[in-house]
C-alpha cells in the first residue's frame, strides 16, 4: 500500500537528490528523513510546506497520491546555490553580537569591528563571519551556544525561499536578532519566519522591518566535557 513515506521517496528520486541532500533542504537529519520514508515518522507541516513552496510539489498528491506529483517543473534553484565553490581552507572571523551592538553595525562597519577569535574550517563556501547562537528556536538542529557561519546578503530580494538565515529585525525600534527559515508569505510585503523547534510558532514579518540578513552556510556544535 502506498504511503506518504513511499511518496516522499518518489519525490526525492524525481528531484534526483540523495537522502542527505533533501534532508539538508528540509533542515532535518538524514536519519530523520529515512524514518519518514519508511513510515516510522510523520511528515511535519513545516517540511510539507517546504516541498510545496520550494519544489512545486502538489500538496494533494503528498496526502493522497492523486493528481500530478508537481504543480509545475520542480524548482531546484534553492538547492543549487549550495554548489558554491568551496575553499580548501579559510579563517572565518568570530564576532560577539553584544560587543558590536547588533548585526547592522557588524555588517556596515565590518572592517572596524574586531573579532573575538577566528575559526579555521576546510572545504566550505566563502563565509563573511560567524556568531554564537542564542535561544532554542532552531533546536535540535541548533542549540544555544553553537556557532553559525554566514554569508551576508546585500538585498533581501536575493534570498532563497526555505533556507536558513540570520536576520536583524526592527521591532518597535529595538533590534531583534534571530536564526530562522525564511519562507514565502501569503501576504504581500511580508515573509514567514519558521523555527525548527515545533514549540515556536511561525511569525509573519514585514520585509521593510528586516534591517540585515545573511545566509547560514554552516554550523559548529559546541560540546562541553566535564
Amino acid at each position: 500500500m502506498e504511503t506518504i513515506g513511499s511518496r516522499m521517496r518518489l519525490i526525492r528520486k524525481q528531484l534526483d537528490m540523495t537522502q542527505e541532500q533533501l534532508a539538508q533542504r528540509l533542515g532535518i537529519g538524514k536519519a530523520a528523513l529515512s524514518m519518514i520514508e519508511t513510515g516510522k515518522a510523520g511528515l511535519s507541516m513545516r517540511n510539507r510546506n517546504i516541498l510545496v513552496q520550494d519544489f512545486n510539489v502538489n500538496p494533494d498528491w503528498i496526502e493522497t497520491g492523486k493528481g500530478r506529483m508537481f504543480n509545475a517543473e520542480p524548482n531546484l534553484t534553492p538547492y543549487m546555490h549550495r554548489t558554491d565553490n568551496s575553499l580548501p581552507m579559510q579563517s572565518v572571523p568570530l564576532y560577539s553580537i553584544e560587543g558590536t551592538a547588533g548585526l547592522v553595525p557588524l555588517f556596515t562597519e565590518q572592517a572596524e569591528v574586531k573579532p573575538v577569535n577566528f575559526i579555521h574550517i576546510p572545504n566550505l563556501p566563502k563565509c563573511d563571519g560567524a556568531i554564537y547562537v542564542v535561544g532554542d528556536s532552531m533546536y535540535p538542529l541548533l542549540k544555544s551556544g553553537d556557532i553559525v557561519l554566514y554569508k551576508q546578503l546585500n538585498n533581501v530580494e536575493d534570498l532563497f525561499w526555505g533556507d536558513m538565515y540570520l536576520l536583524s529585525i526592527d521591532i518597535d525600534g529595538e533590534e531583534y536578532i534571530t536564526v530562522k527559515y525564511v519562507q514565502k508569505s501569503e501576504h504581500e510585503g511580508y515573509v514567514k519566519l519558521v523555527s525548527q523547534n515545533q514549540h515556536h510558532a511561525d511569525k509573519e514579518v514585514e520585509i521593510s522591518r528586516i534591517r540585515a540578513i545573511a545566509l547560514i552556510k554552516a554550523s559548529v556544535r559546541m560540546h562541553t566535557i566535564g
